[in-house]
C-alpha cells in the first residue's frame, strides 16, 4: 500500500476518527487544565502511522460541561494543547469535535448519534463507509454502525469495563497501536460498506 490518503472509488477522503480519553490520552475523568493531559505511550506512534493513510479527527462527549463541572473554556484548552503536543509530533488532527451536553438532554450531538461524522462527510468530503471510528465506550461502536464506518473497540480506559456490551463481531483490541496496525493493514474493496466486517 503506498503512502498516500486514500481515496475512494468516489474520490473521497477515508477517515480515522477517535474518541480521546480512553483512546489516546489516558481517562482522568474530566479534565480541566492541559496539565492533566496524559498521552499512552503508543499514541504518537500510532497516529503518525494512521495519518499516512487516513484524516484524522477526534470526536468526545464532554458531559461535564453541561453538568457544571467544566467549562467549554476548560475543554477547548484541553483540547488546543492535545492539538498541539500532536503537531510537535508532526501528526495533523483536522478537527476536534465535542459534545456539550449530558445524554438526558437528548441532543443530536452526542455519541452514537452520527451528528459530527455526517459533518465532516460534508466539510471535509470523507466517504464514512470506508472509514473507521476507534474508541473505548460501546457508544462509538454504534456510531461506526450508524453511518456505514467499521468500529474498533480498544481495551484501554473504560473498555475493559464495557466490552461485554458490545456486539459479539466486534473488533477488540488491546489499545491504539494495535487499533492502527489493524487498519492499515487491510486490504479491501473500495466499493463495499466497512460495518459489521472483520
Amino acid at each position: 500500500m503506498s503512502k498516500e490518503k486514500i481515496a475512494t472509488s468516489s474520490n473521497k477522503n477515508a477517515a480515522v476518527f477517535l474518541d480521546r480519553d480512553g483512546t489516546i490520552i489516558e481517562d482522568r475523568g474530566h479534565l480541566c487544565a492541559p496539565s492533566e493531559v496524559a498521552f499512552f505511550p503508543e499514541t504518537f506512534e500510532a497516529l503518525q502511522k494512521l495519518q499516512k493513510y487516513y484524516r484524522l479527527f477526534i470526536i468526545t462527549n464532554q458531559p461535564g460541561i453541561a453538568k457544571g463541572i467544566i467549562s467549554p473554556d476548560d475543554v477547548e484548552n484541553v483540547n488546543n494543547h492535545i492539538k498541539a503536543i500532536l503537531r510537535e509530533r508532526k501528526i495533523d488532527i483536522a478537527n476536534i469535535y465535542v459534545c456539550p451536553h449530558k445524554r438526558e438532554d437528548g441532543c443530536e450531538c452526542i455519541k452514537p448519534n452520527p451528528y459530527f461524522l455526517q459533518k465532516s462527510a460534508k466539510d471535509y468530503n470523507i466517504d464514512l463507509q470506508h472509514s473507521f471510528v476507534v474508541g473505548d465506550h460501546p457508544h462509538d461502536i454504534q456510531l461506526a454502525k450508524n453511518v456505514g464506518a467499521r468500529g474498533i473497540y480498544i481495551l484501554t480506559g473504560h473498555g475493559r469495563k464495557h466490552v461485554a456490551e458490545v456486539p459479539e463481531d466486534t473488533e477488540v483490541v488491546s489499545g491504539i497501536m494495535e487499533a492502527t496496525e489493524r487498519i492499515i493493514s487491510c486490504h479491501y474493496d473500495a466499493t463495499m460498506p466497512r460495518s459489521g466486517r472483520k
